[in-house]
């Protein structure tokens, strides 16, 4: 019995595993989670979970194709800025919030979501890992100010307590929407 071309094959499986990553996966050791889009009636119920309001300042970290920003802007009638790693994604959902009118309500950050001033929130919407939102943890304390409420899709952060849980079922699967709000400044 010869193995010899076992290996061949599961070094051709690795590769073309490795070759199926976006390059920005590949290239960039910050980016706290892959692109997954988050289906239309689960960023709803996040949005009105989190009591976003009209005027009000959503921040989406790792906005991806900007879903979120869409319907916080018209739906909600709030201001939407994403923050977003994939230049590709940032130029398409830019070029989508001009065609739809919404440029002034909608705005797009390229960069690392971890090095993005997020103070301006009343609300932050996260859809990472439950490791990338332990990363993400210290510059949600020391940014945000009291009240802002932090809607994690699928994802806990954990030591903290969300004041509301929701589950939404989409395709034949349950997400989870963690709500948090951020305590008052201990003196």
């Amino acid at each position: 019995m010869r193995t010899v071309g076992v290996l061949p094959i599961a070094v051709q499986a690795l590769l073309l595993f490795a070759a199926t990553l976006s390059a920005q996966q590949r290239v960039h050791p910050d980016n706290l989670a892959p692109f997954v889009p988050t289906p239309e009636p689960v960023v709803e119920k996040m949005l009105e979970a989190a009591e976003l309001k009209p005027d009000e300042t959503l921040y989406d970290l790792g906005c991806g194709d900007g879903r979120i920003l869409f319907v916080a802007a018209q739906k909600f009638m709030a201001k939407a800025v994403g923050v977003e790693l994939s230049a590709r994604l940032v130029k398409s959902t830019t070029e989508k919030a001009e065609k739809l009118g919404l440029a002034d309500r909608v705005s797009v950050v390229e960069g690392n979501l971890l090095d993005v001033d997020i103070s301006p929130a009343d609300v932050v919407s996260i859809y990472l890992l439950r490791l990338s939102n332990e990363r993400l943890k210290p510059n949600l304390k020391k940014q945000l100010k009291p009240g802002t409420r932090v809607v994690s899709h699928d994802y806990e952060i954990m030591g903290w307590k969300p004041y509301r849980t929701e589950k939404v079922s989409v395709h034949q699967r349950t997400h989870t929407i963690y709500v948090y709000k951020m305590p008052p400044v201990e003196q």
